[in-house]
């Protein structure tokens, strides 16, 4: 019996800082930002939150009862704690089964799908009758670094099983090799960067031989595909790839939310595809293929039933929360990201 998702549920806080802001604020062109604008975690939101609120609304639209949840993973890589379990928090807060398994994963911005592969091979092997898989981040970057224009906030999650699925999760598969693009060690607040290495030995080549694999292994072609929604770390890397593999901006542009919410790290792959179900029909075939610095890719081939009509309006689409904002200083965005020192 095939696994994939029965339901699925976004959150994205309601600040916005415009990369124009950030930009003036370092003496730099605004013409030369990656993109528009990004999604700012308010004073009384972190990973916890914003985890839970997703989940709510991926409950609302799977119409289960939350206890009979088994699994509880959560990909981040900003967690409130270093040393205490995310999973665990949001479990609780929602109701699941204190029979649960939780765990926090970690591999930069694939978490969230790492989270994913975990709890669709739970329920296949009937270790869970569901599971929930959520990737979120309240990103970082240092102060007048290239990271600090893209950096944001927000999170999806998706409830997954065996039955009443929304979607169909025809194949998956992971391309992974030790390439260090991207890091922060232990006690450092922001992560470093090796600039342009970040292209071509890491975020394409793990991104292309994924998303080929996986075409392989279900001998699709990207024209199979009604969508595909690639990690989105900026605006130009999801476009030039999804030009290498062959797809066109008809199939990228639903899931394409850099541009305007920013880079949210274990969230950007996962609230692009909730971007897409939002908008897909049924017999709808979507690729979604993550990318995690240090490094590695996780591809993903979902086929869309006639269950998502039934089931996406009962809660908030993502256009939603993309709508709603509310534009911010870089003073007031720096306070709320902690990055004022007071001693």
């Amino acid at each position: 019996m095939p696994s994939g998702i029965i339901g699925y549920g976004a959150y994205i806080p309601m600040y916005r800082i415009r990369a124009s802001e950030i930009a003036k604020m370092w003496g730099k062109s605004p013409e030369a930002v990656p993109i528009k604008e990004k999604a700012v975690a308010g004073p009384d939101e972190d990973v916890a939150t914003i985890a839970v609120e997703a989940s709510l609304n991926a409950l609302a639209r799977a119409g289960i009862d939350p206890s009979e949840i088994g699994a509880v993973h959560v990909g981040t890589e900003s967690k409130p704690y270093a040393v205490k379990s995310t999973g665990i928090t949001v479990a609780e807060a929602i109701g699941a089964s204190r029979m649960i398994t939780c765990a926090d994963y970690e591999l930069a911005c694939k978490a969230g799908t790492e989270a994913l592969q975990t709890c669709l091979s739970h329920v296949e092997s009937g270790f869970a009758k569901y599971g929930l898989a959520i990737g979120v981040d309240t990103a970082q970057g240092r102060p007048g670094d290239e990271l600090e224009y893209t950096a944001a906030s927000g999170g999806a999650a998706f409830i997954v099983g065996l039955d009443n699925l929304l979607a169909v999760c025809e194949g998956r598969c992971s391309w992974s090799s030790d390439t260090p693009d991207f890091w922060r060690r232990e006690g450092q607040k922001y992560p470093v960067h090796a600039g342009r290495f970040t292209g071509a030995p890491a975020y394409f080549k793990h991104i292309i031989n994924a998303a080929k694999a996986l075409m392989e292994k279900l001998n699709f072609k990207p024209e199979d595909f009604t969508y595909a929604v690639f990690h989105q770390p900026n605006t130009k890397f999801p476009i030039k790839v999804a030009q290498i593999l062959g797809f066109n901006m008809k199939q990228i542009e639903p899931g394409l939310l850099s541009p305007i919410i920013g880079n949210c790290y274990a969230g950007s792959s996962l609230l692009g595809l909730a971007a897409v179900l939002d908008v897909a029909k049924p017999d709808d075939r979507i690729l979604v293929v993550s990318y995690g610095s240090g490094s590695g890719s996780d591809a993903f081939s979902f086929k869309v039933t006639e269950l998502i009509e039934e089931k996406r309006d009962k809660a908030p689409l993502v256009k939603h929360y993309i709508e709603r904002k509310v534009y911010i200083d870089y003073a007031t965005y720096a306070k709320f990201r902690g990055k004022i020192n007071l001693g």
